[in-house]
């Protein structure tokens, strides 16, 4: 039996010292490539990044960027920034110079920790401010001569201690501002719903730049358990690490899912698995079947969340034979409710907006009042909380058990193999080339991606103008972010108000 959930927040580098403190210190924490690290050595190899970072002098508050893949400095930095009194910003290394310098530019982060080839690829001109360069090697090898930090912080648990970029429907990513109290309470809630132990080994599959990625590692650590980074190129890849490393919890998204599915699964790799995660999409029912088939023996547990709360719902295991498509119930510290057009809390049945009460929303976007205004708005008058809540724009339904399911977005942004994209920024990148008048991006239904981006232009004619299109797209924009299919127009429909009709364009292209 699970011992009671504790809801005192703590400094988020106060993880360091839990399985310390718990008696697991000499347990396996981080399973990196060439070494391990069990938790009491985490804890000094965070200690000795906070000294360093210490050491260089940055203000209280600075923010500190990092712009690599999964691997010591990416892992440690979250608990090291916040002991060292500086705001972490994550860079997805998946993206590229463009959205990377718009991330720099808006945070104003005073450091940018990266691998030497992303950091080559900055121009001098993409860089305000005094943003100093360092290449990951050489940060690591400064923080192994550095002495040791003053111990756990005495940080206040609402201070700010991380920024999240997060696209939206319109514009460049936002930053979402979290506390340590916000991300604390996060791994509290997970550990104890997902019944994560000391013995437990997580694949980080998916980005550290992601809350739903970086959860991966902190939870696990409040568990005491063990993390296994993981870039991979192929599907394989994982079902060989979880072969290699007994993973017992893997986090992934519906996309992901799909192809794991494809695989022929060795006992080796499946049977250590005790709990499979979803978010960033709705499961299908077909999905469900499939891996209900092959980890027979592990739990799954569907979930939702944003961002700007973390997480909002999962779904009881044992209700996933019987409600496959349902969003489930709130997770610990959530307080979640369905308002209806009029301001009600809607009944049974009756569509509405997902509001998120409680302590895990985000303290809103980083130096942007206008759209802070528009997502973050008091709670409800019903809410038990109160304070501020989320309004999510998310459309669900609660049936007569209290179960939640997804209607729909009132956005336009498009959920691409678990990534969030703004259609803006597609178009934007698109017409910046000279070679496009107007540009509309759509989130197009998609088996295996749940949607693919389709680009929709008017512009040049000449064939070998359009196909130099795509090549700048290629350049300019991460991966996930590429149109699946341009189509070229030479006209666009318009809507009784002048403006293009994107509802029209939508309806032709999922046909």
């Amino acid at each position: 039996m699970q011992s009671p959930i504790d809801s005192t927040p703590r400094p988020l580098d106060h993880l360091a010292e839990l399985a310390s403190e718990n008696g697991y210190g000499d347990a396996p924490a981080l399973v990196l490539r060439s070494e391990v690290f069990n938790h009491d050595e985490l804890r000094l190899r965070v200690d000795r990044l906070a000294a360093w970072l210490s050491r260089e002098n940055l203000e209280k508050g600075a923010r500190v960027a990092t712009w690599a893949a999964k691997g010591e400095l990416t892992c440690l930095m979250p608990l090291a920034a916040a002991r060292a009194g500086l705001v972490h910003v994550p860079i997805n290394p998946l993206l590229k110079r463009a959205q990377a310098t718009h991330i720099l530019a808006d945070s104003g982060a005073v450091m940018l920790i990266g691998t030497a080839s992303r950091l080559r690829s900055l121009e001098v001109d993409d860089l305000t401010g005094e943003c100093v360069l360092l290449e990951e090697q050489a940060a690591l090898d400064a923080a192994k001569e550095a002495g040791l930090a003053h111990g756990p912080s005495k940080a206040d648990p609402d201070e700010l201690t991380a920024i999240l970029y997060t696209s939206g429907s319109t514009g460049r990513p936002k930053g979402v501002m979290l506390s340590h109290a916000n991300l604390w309470l996060g791994a509290v809630s997970v550990a104890h719903y997902l019944k994560l132990a000391s013995d437990d080994v997580t694949l980080a599959v998916l980005p550290l730049s992601f809350d739903y990625g970086q959860n991966q590692l902190i939870s696990t650590w409040y568990a005491g358990g063990s993390v296994v980074p993981l870039d991979f190129l192929f599907p394989k890849d994982v079902a060989k690490a979880c072969a290699e490393h007994g993973v017992t919890t893997l986090a992934a998204v519906p996309p992901l899912w799909v192809q794991l599915t494809e695989l022929d699964w060795s006992v080796e790799a499946s049977s250590p698995l005790r709990r499979l995660t979803n978010s960033g999409g709705a499961l299908t029912i077909d999905l469900v079947r499939d891996l209900r088939g092959i980890f027979s023996q592990a739990d799954l547990y569907p979930m939702y969340g944003l961002t700007e709360a973390f997480r909002s719902t999962f779904l009881d295991p044992n209700l996933v034979d019987s409600h496959p498509t349902s969003m489930g119930k709130a997770i610990p510290f959530a307080e979640i409710l369905v308002i209806n057009d009029d301001g009600d809390l809607a009944e049974a049945g009756e569509e509405g907006e997902l509001v998120h009460c409680g302590p895990l929303v985000a303290q809103g976007y980083w130096q942007d009042e206008e759209r802070t205004a528009e997502r973050f708005k008091p709670a409800p008058p019903h809410s038990t909380y109160g304070g501020t809540a989320v309004w999510s724009g998310d459309r669900v339904k609660r049936d007569e058990d209290g179960l939640l399911y997804f209607v729909g977005r009132r956005d336009a942004m498009i959920k691409s193999a678990g990534n969030r994209i703004s259609p803006q920024e597609v178009e934007e990148a698109a017409i910046a080339t000279d070679l496009v008048q107007e540009a509309v991006a759509l989130g197009i239904p998609d088996e295996r991606l749940g949607h693919s981006v389709h680009l929709v232009v008017r512009g040049t004619k000449n064939e070998n103008e359009r196909a130099e299109l795509a090549k700048l797209l290629k350049a300019e924009l991460p991966n996930f972010m590429q149109p699946r299919v341009i189509h070229w127009r030479d006209a666009m429909p318009l809507n009784p108000n002048g403006k293009i009709d994107r509802t029209a364009l939508y309806r032709e292209l999922s046909q």
